[in-house]
C-alpha cells in the first residue's frame, strides 16, 4: 500500500465565518433535495438501500466532527472504497443514492458534508447566493484535508480497504478530484464528472486541476460535454496536454452536444444516453486501476 499521511491540522487556514463552532459541531445532513434544485425532474432515479447498510455517519476532522452519508452492502467486508464528492449543492439525496448505486455494486462509498464550516446550502433558493455565501469561502486545503480524514475514518471502522481507494466527484466535486489526485498518493483511481479545469489563483484557492496535472499519481477518467457553457473546450484540450507529463495514464472523454451536469437525474440538464454510458465507464475505470469491487 503506498504510504498514507494523517491529515494536518488546517485550522489557521480556515476563513472565519458567521456558521458558529457549535453549528459545525451539532451539523447534519439536509433532508431530500437541496431546495435551489425543487423541484426535482420526472427522471429521478431513486436507489433503494435493500441490502445495503445506508445512512448518516460522524467523520472527526479538525476542530470537531463532520457528518457523512455512507453506503455498503450488509454483510462481508473489507470493501474497495470510493470518496463521493458532492456538488454545491451539498450531500442532498442525489448524493446519497450515488453513494447507494455503488453500494449495490459492491462499494462502501462515502461522502463527507464538506462545507460545513461555512455554512448550510440546502435551505438556499438561489445558485449564485449559495456559492458567493458558502462555497466561494471553502478553502481546497481544507477540502483536501476532510478527504484524508474520512478515508481515515472509513479504514479504522474495519469495513474499508483502503488498498483499493478510489474517488468520484460531480461540478464542484469534479474539481476536487483532479486535485485529490495530485494530493493523496495513497489513492488509486479517481473519477471527475465536468469539474472546472482551470481559473485565477486565490488564497483559497491557490492552484486548479491544470496546475496540478504533472504531480498526479492516480489514473483519472475526466467526463465531459461538449456543450459545457462552463468549461469551454479549450481548457479540456489544456488540460489533456498537461496531463502529457504526468506519470500514470489518464484519459477526458467529451460527449458531443452534450451539457453540463448531464449526470444529475433530478435536474433538466439530465442526459440519460450519456449519464449511462459515462457510468459504465466509471465502474471500468475502477475495476481496471485497482480499485475493483
Amino acid at each position: 500500500m503506498k504510504d498514507f499521511t494523517p491529515p494536518p491540522d488546517i485550522a489557521s487556514l480556515l476563513p472565519r465565518s458567521d456558521f458558529t463552532r457549535r453549528d459545525f459541531i451539532g451539523a447534519t445532513l439536509a433532508v431530500g433535495f437541496a431546495l435551489a434544485v425543487r423541484p426535482v425532474g420526472a427522471e429521478t432515479i431513486t436507489t433503494d438501500s435493500d441490502g445495503l447498510e445506508a445512512g448518516e455517519v460522524r467523520i472527526p476532522v479538525t476542530g470537531g466532527e463532520i457528518p457523512g452519508y455512507r453506503a455498503m452492502p450488509a454483510h462481508g467486508g473489507p470493501f474497495a472504497t470510493v470518496l463521493v464528492v458532492q456538488e454545491i449543492f451539498g450531500v442532498h439525496e442525489h448524493i446519497r443514492d450515488v453513494c447507494r448505486r455503488l453500494a449495490k455494486r459492491g462499494y462502501l462509498a462515502i461522502a463527507p458534508e464538506l462545507f460545513v464550516r461555512q455554512g448550510d446550502v440546502s435551505e438556499l433558493g438561489d445558485v449564485q447566493a449559495i456559492i458567493s455565501t458558502v462555497v466561494s469561502m471553502v478553502p481546497d486545503s481544507q477540502v483536501l484535508s476532510d478527504l484524508d480524514a474520512t478515508a481515515a475514518w472509513a479504514g479504522a471502522t474495519g469495513s474499508a480497504d483502503l488498498e483499493r481507494l478510489g474517488i468520484t466527484g460531480f461540478c464542484w466535486g469534479g474539481r476536487i478530484v483532479w486535485l485529490y489526485a495530485a494530493h493523496n498518493p495513497a489513492l488509486r483511481a479517481g473519477v471527475a464528472w465536468y469539474g472546472r479545469l482551470t481559473g485565477a489563483a486565490t488564497a483559497l484557492q491557490p492552484r486548479h486541476p491544470v496546475d496540478v496535472a504533472a504531480r498526479i499519481t492516480a489514473p483519472v477518467l475526466g467526463l465531459y460535454g461538449a456543450a459545457d457553457q462552463g468549461i469551454p473546450l479549450q481548457t479540456v484540450e489544456q488540460m489533456r496536454s498537461a496531463l502529457k507529463a504526468a506519470k500514470v495514464g489518464c484519459e477526458i472523454v467529451v460527449y458531443p452536444d452534450t451539457p453540463h451536469g448531464f449526470h444529475a437525474d433530478y435536474r433538466p440538464s439530465y442526459r440519460p444516453q450519456q449519464a449511462a454510458d459515462a457510468w459504465a465507464r466509471l465502474l471500468e475505470w475502477f475495476a481496471a486501476h485497482g480499485v475493483a469491487a
